[in-house]
């Protein structure tokens, strides 16, 4: 046992073996205990809705298109949006474009991330709704859109309503 003792003595440990023994005894001990078997994906991501231009005065019986595209700040292909409004002045209906009219206050589910709304007034006077966008996790983007009256321009008489956006940039048309 003495001789064994001496042997281990006598070897000298260079500082390069010193470092690099404590080296790999650190990257074992870290590689066995970060391990975890968990993956966190990220499903929900906040989105805005961009709302192109549009016009702002309507007298009964004319309409105007809302031009939208949803704006998420990640991607998850597995996200549905749904579109809901609420009107609380006026009276007048609101229809997706290629799709169904709209109920006060009940989903629809929205097809694409660009899409198209038509209010078209039918009444007389100021309206005023709420639209609110949401996706299957319960994120939601609302914004409240009014309409004047339109029935008379500044000269007394009745004016037509022509409904341009004010810089649209580039448009592009929406797929199906």
């Amino acid at each position: 046992m003495k001789t064994i003792l001496n042997r281990i003595g006598a070897i000298r440990v260079t500082p390069a073996c010193f470092f690099g023994f404590w080296a790999v005894l650190f990257a074992l001990v870290f590689s066995l205990t970060s391990c975890s078997d968990d993956l966190d994906v990220q499903q929900s991501y906040p989105f805005t809705v961009e709302v192109m231009p549009y016009a702002d005065k309507i007298a009964n019986g004319e309409t105007v298109e809302l031009r939208m595209t949803i704006v998420p700040e990640g991607n998850y292909t597995n996200t549905l949006y749904t579109i809901r409004y609420f009107q609380y002045e006026g009276k007048g209906t609101l229809k997706l474009v290629d799709g169904p009219t709209l109920v006060n206050n009940d989903r629809v589910l929205i097809e694409s991330k660009q899409f198209r709304l038509n209010y078209t007034a039918r009444s007389t006077g100021s309206h005023e709704l709420l639209v609110t966008v949401e996706d299957n996790y319960g994120t939601h983007w609302e914004q409240t859109f009014e309409f004047n009256n339109n029935d008379s321009d500044d000269n007394g008489g009745t004016g037509s309503l022509v409904v341009t956006p004010i810089n649209p940039g580039t448009l592009t048309p929406i797929g199906k």
